[in-house]
């Protein structure tokens, strides 16, 4: 991937919802997977710990997506 193609990339950490297919919950993230908490408001830094909690009975475990900007 060339400098330019990866500055215009973002990556997400993408959690798929085990019961409804059109349901999941994406968080920024770097290319390893790794969400920087400090940077997320209250609101979402409470959605990634639910998300989490409930990796195998509610969620998938996550999966990391590429996305162009």
């Amino acid at each position: 991937m060339s400098t330019e193609t990866m500055d215009r990339t973002r990556f997400e950490l993408r959690y798929q919802s085990l019961s409804d297919a059109g349901r999941a919950l994406a968080f920024q993230c770097d290319a390893d997977g790794r969400v920087d908490l400090n940077a997320l408001d209250r609101a979402t830094f409470n959605d990634y710990l639910y998300v989490r909690a409930l990796v195998g009975r509610d969620f998938e475990v996550p999966c990391i997506r590429a996305v162009k900007l």
